[in-house]
């Protein structure tokens, strides 16, 4: 079973230097073309992207859901989905409300940035959420204050 990723999970868990922790939890994660794309847009990125081995990149075969669900999604949003439903993946990873709501239509798994976070805390990948949490907020990521402070509550670090 795969581990799909969107383009947002991997993008800010290398921003914040936090990118092994996909491998630690997951092992292999595929990513579609369109995501490759996007994790390109920043030159540094595109770098520490092809350094890494454990990323592989497939391209989904049902390419009438892409354009479907091109209707709603970007398309890497779009792909990972379509990729996600056909490999039965163990999980996709993504952020974005829009295409959590659809991917969860289709019966998909979905973790998010946070969901990682919280997995690696329990499986002692990382000592603590909280700096974390700082971090990608810092980079711009947007989170819900009520989601963090419940969140840090159950884990512990109010």
């Amino acid at each position: 079973m795969i581990i799909v990723s969107d383009t947002s999970s991997i993008s800010n868990l290398l921003q914040i230097g936090l990118i092994d922790i996909l491998h630690t939890l997951y092992g292999e994660i595929t990513i579609t073309p369109a995501v490759r794309r996007e994790l390109n847009v920043l030159p540094k990125q595109e770098k520490q992207i092809e350094q890494i081995g454990w990323i592989k990149v497939q391209a989904p075969l049902d390419q009438k859901m892409v354009v479907e669900l091109l209707k709603e999604l970007d398309l890497g949003e779009a792909e990972s989905i379509a990729l996600a439903v056909e490999e039965k993946a163990k999980y996709l990873i993504i952020d974005e409300y829009k295409g959590r709501a659809i991917a969860d239509a289709y019966g998909v798994k979905i973790v998010g940035i946070l969901g990682v976070l919280i997995q690696s805390k329990q499986q002692g990948v990382i000592s603590s959420v909280k700096p974390n949490i700082e971090k990608l907020i810092e980079i711009g990521f947007r989170l819900d204050k009520k989601l963090i402070a419940k969140v840090l509550r159950s884990l512990g670090e109010e």
